[in-house]
């Protein structure tokens, strides 16, 4: 008897991440979908998808693909050279979330073994309205906000984990929980995070995501301590512009400087002066150009992320920049021990990028106190 053809469900939420280099804070809402467009972001989410389809080339002929047709979907399976069916068409290119859980539910009723799917939290959100427990799926990150467990840490792990489920191995299932945050609260600085449901994924533990933790215990000590040797660095090159990435550790920071602080964006100081607030990529790349410059980022809790969870403002460009020997990278001890053993998440965007970082970070765990921490 011949094995069965897998039958792998596609959906691209083409609008996801629109928001992220601009500092918009979110992609959810045809008004931001505008905004972004109109100060020119680029649509990343099926570029995001192809370097997870590109990982199932060596298995042609051992599964089907069923998707939505346009930017939904089809784009990126006819740009592989992937043969596909169409199961929906929205009515409009600019598409909604209706469209995607209209998308989830045909693929339900034909049938996928897998909905591999491209976006961030909203999305998430929709296919769960739909899918809820009855077929499994998987995350392709793509979006602003990545909180949920039903993601993959990066676009070729999620092609990996799909390649491993159509070569037939033994792949365990858990429950993954969808989680999604108010980003109107967002813009204000407030991470409101609230449970959604919970979706089936396959449970291979180091190419999925944990659900982003905060802090369970009072560190006030640890992050003043942390705050002190940097600010210390800080003070020995007044000539130098210090990149502040977004989350609670840089915060920390920030509070202990004195100086007004973006939790969800990025800012920029110098001299222990506050240059630039909430900046976008391309102002970034603008203001450090030619100058002395060092970036200080955190480790995204549960998940070990440094770039591409809520930074997406450090791009490609500006990381490249900045070169590996000017990141300053923070956290405490807890966040890493909770990491169990897995490296830190380099998901920059850029592959070539994340190769050339990859390997030992020195991370600065408290006073003059540091730790080596390998990043994939």
């Amino acid at each position: 008897m011949s094995k069965p053809i897998f039958r792998l469900g596609i959906i691209v939420n083409p609008f996801a991440g629109i928001g992220g280099a601009l500092a918009l804070k979110g992609s959810d809402g045809a008004k931001i979908r505008e905004q972004a467009l109109a100060m020119g972001a680029e649509k990343k989410a099926n570029e995001k998808m192809a370097k997870a389809l590109s990982i199932l080339d060596a298995l042609s002929g051992q599964f089907e693909i069923f998707t939505a047709s346009g930017d939904m979907g089809e784009t990126v399976c006819a740009s592989l050279g992937l043969p596909y069916t169409i199961v929906y068409s929205p009515p409009s290119t600019q598409t909604e979330g209706e469209d995607s859980e209209r998308a989830a539910k045909a693929l339900i009723d034909a049938e996928v073994d897998l909905l591999l799917f491209a976006g961030g939290d909203g999305t998430a959100r929709n296919i769960c309205h739909v899918v809820g427990d009855t077929i499994p799926v998987l995350g392709v990150p793509a979006g602003c906000k990545i909180h949920s467990g039903v993601y993959c840490v990066s676009p070729a792990a999620a092609g990996q984990v799909v390649s491993q489920m159509i070569a037939g191995e033994l792949v365990s299932e858990m429950e993954a929980e969808v989680r999604d945050i108010d980003e109107d609260a967002f813009r204000r600085g407030k991470v409101i995070a609230k449970p959604y449901g919970e979706m089936r994924v396959p449970a291979e533990l180091s190419y999925i995501q944990a659900v982003k933790m905060g802090g369970r215990e009072d560190e006030a000590l640890v992050l003043d301590d942390i705050a002190a040797y940097v600010s210390e660095i800080m003070e020995e090159e007044p000539e130098t512009y210090f990149v502040m990435g977004s989350g609670s550790t840089v915060a920390a920071i920030m509070e202990y400087l004195n100086i007004d602080n973006t939790l969800l964006g990025v800012d920029v100081i110098k001299n222990g002066q506050l240059i630039a607030s909430d900046v976008t990529a391309a102002q970034l790349i603008e203001l450090t150009r030619l100058k002395p410059c060092k970036a200080v980022v955190t480790v995204i809790g549960g998940q070990g992320h440094i770039f591409g969870r809520g930074n997406q403002q450090l791009s490609p460009a500006f990381i490249r920049q900045l070169n590996k020997s000017n990141l300053v990278v923070v956290a405490t001890k807890q966040k890493l021990q909770a990491l169990e053993g897995k490296p830190l998440r380099l998901d920059t965007g850029d592959a070539d990028l994340d190769l050339e970082l990859a390997g030992a970070f020195t991370i600065i765990t408290g006073y003059k106190d540091k730790v080596l921490y390998n990043g994939v």
